[in-house]
């Protein structure tokens, strides 16, 4: 069964394709090639969908699309679904700099966040949502090199490191992307 990651991010398509194809010996996960969808959506879920039409009009293959960010709480949420461009740009290391400049005088106690991923799967009309969630805080300060985006900065409950302190199997065993696939995988092989 062949299914389309709508992303034109190729370390994304070799990354999932190693999870999804071990999950689920049958499915072979191929990479897309159409036009990118503007990504206006309110939520993860919504910008997820849109993803996974445009590739599953284009390719007429189920295609799969996840969304994700960090929210933080006393933030109400943000930087939300905004979180690869929430300094403006999409420099990682610029957008953790202004979260932890945002959140300087937060006490520890007060800087919950969590990781949120979904994966959107779109066969023609049907349309299935996975959702992980990773709670944790905002560190007050960078620590570690095992990761992207803000890991850096998220310690994950029950850990005392960042996300990018800890083993990337272990990471990839907790994480919310994680979670997602996992709930991708149950169902592939359920169907």
């Amino acid at each position: 069964m062949k299914v389309v990651l709508a992303s034109h991010n190729k370390g994304k398509l070799v990354e999932l394709a190693a999870i999804l194809e071990a999950g689920v010996p049958e499915l072979e996960l191929v990479g897309y090639d159409g036009p990118e969808p503007i990504e206006d959506g309110t939520s993860y879920l919504a910008n997820a969908l849109i993803k996974a039409r445009a590739a599953n009009q284009h390719t007429d293959l189920p295609a799969i699309a996840d969304d994700s960010g960090i929210a933080v709480e006393i933030l109400g949420g943000s930087p939300g679904i905004f979180s690869a461009r929430w300094s403006g740009t999409r420099d990682a290391a610029t957008n953790r700099q202004l979260l932890l400049a945002q959140l300087e005088d937060v006490a520890p106690e007060h800087r919950a966040a969590a990781f949120v991923c979904t994966i959107a799967l779109v066969d023609g009309n049907d349309e299935i949502l996975f959702t992980g969630i990773w709670p944790g805080s905002i560190a007050t300060e960078e620590r570690g090199t095992n990761g992207h985006g803000y890991d850096p900065i998220f310690i994950p409950e029950g850990f005392e490191h960042t996300a990018a302190e800890i083993d990337s199997e272990v990471k990839n065993a907790f994480s919310h992307r994680a979670q997602a696939l996992s709930q991708l995988i149950e169902y592939l092989r359920a169907n």
